[in-house]
């Protein structure tokens, strides 16, 4: 007996668009026996990790705090995947903006400028871009697979980054503490409506950059390269496209969007660099482009759902007694069900029995 998966000729619409609503459901549902497993009430467990962070207007500004890296980041990977290139590595990109945008504040510390906040941004993702060409680099010209270059380039960016805030970047007022200067008012984000909570323009960026790029996609003709290069390689090669071109263009605008999430972050929230700027954002934005349907638009959704995780994961360690890692769990099993969903869909599993014969050839068996 084995099991092969058979490709349905015609997958159900219906359950291809409800897919992620699907696996949200599942999620909630296997989410509330773990906590019924740990003696909780899965109910008010259910309810503190996603209703109660949506009830007080501080925590929908936090909630728009850690929706914005998610967004940039799963728009960037939306324009990879679609195109077929597999960029596992928007966490490093993600820092190498945050580390090339703070150069200027970090080490002119004294530049008080209008430009010094605009500059920032642009050379965050500037480094971004750059670091994500490395692995477009080593597949167009070695055909070296970007999934295992771009995730161990992740590691050398964390230790660029460990290396700098407690050597030659760290404050030499700030106690030993591995950090660098705290950035001037002319380099840190401003609040959206800085009354209510400390939600920053980041949030706006996020919104224009899938909007921008829902627009990319839908209406011009780098969308329809994208698009026919990532369903079939030879029909794009066929149309005059470049698929060398189009791995160096979607890698480095995915690296853009990291690294523009990774300075606006570091602004905008944190004030100054220091070894942990990200509680995985990058790996998490791969889960954000999946349940959007890597639709910028449904990103917008699923990384305010996603940022709902991380918010929920403080709150159950506050109410709940739990540990906030609560939070890995959900996005962990929200990513395998958004797969398990797509592949049942587009697949239909099919068992084969196979009966074994032993064959007398010549006398031996």
């Amino acid at each position: 007996m084995r099991i092969e998966l058979e490709k349905r000729t015609r997958p159900s619409g219906f359950f291809t668009i409800a897919s992620p609503l699907l696996a949200l459901a599942l999620t909630l549902f296997f989410g509330g026996l773990m906590f019924w497993a740990l003696g909780k009430n899965p109910f008010f467990a259910l309810y503190s990790f996603f209703i109660d962070p949506l009830t007080q207007v501080w925590s929908l500004h936090e909630l728009a705090i850690k929706a914005a890296p998610l967004i940039l980041i799963g728009v960037g990977l939306s324009v990879c995947y679609r195109a077929n290139n597999w960029n596992i590595g928007a966490e490093g990109q993600f820092t190498v903006g945050a580390i090339i945008g703070s150069y200027l504040p970090v080490t002119y510390y004294q530049w008080h400028s209008p430009l010094l906040l605009p500059l920032m941004m642009v050379m965050g993702m500037i480094g971004g871009a750059l670091y994500a060409a490395i692995p477009a680099l080593l597949k167009t010209r070695f055909n070296t697979n970007e999934i295992l270059t771009s995730l161990m380039l992740v590691y050398i960016a964390q230790f660029i980054l460990d290396y700098l805030v407690r050597g030659p970047w760290r404050d030499p007022q700030g106690f030993n503490f591995p950090q660098t200067r705290d950035f001037v008012d002319q380099a840190v984000l401003p609040a959206i409506w800085e009354a209510s909570g400390r939600a920053h323009w980041g949030f706006i960026f996020a919104l224009v950059a899938a909007v921008g790029v829902w627009i990319m996609m839908r209406y011009t003709m780098k969308g329809f390269e994208i698009d026919v290069i990532g369903r079939s390689e030879r029909a794009g090669r066929f149309a005059g496209f470049s698929a060398r071109g189009m791995t160096w263009f979607s890698l480095m605008f995915s690296g853009a969007l990291a690294g523009l999430a990774g300075i606006a972050e570091v602004s905008g929230s944190i004030g100054h660099l220091q070894p942990s700027i990200s509680p995985g954002y990058g790996f998490t934005a791969i889960i954000v482009a999946f349940l959007g349907r890597l639709n910028p638009l449904g990103i917008i959704v699923s990384g305010l759902v996603l940022a709902l995780t991380y918010l929920g994961g403080e709150g159950a360690q506050l109410a709940l007694g739990l540990s906030d890692k609560i939070a890995r769990v959900f996005q962990g099993m929200l990513l395998f069900f958004v797969l398990s969903c797509d592949t049942l869909i587009a697949y239909k599993i099919r068992i084969v029995w196979t009966k074994a014969r032993n064959a007398v050839i010549g006398g031996t068996k």
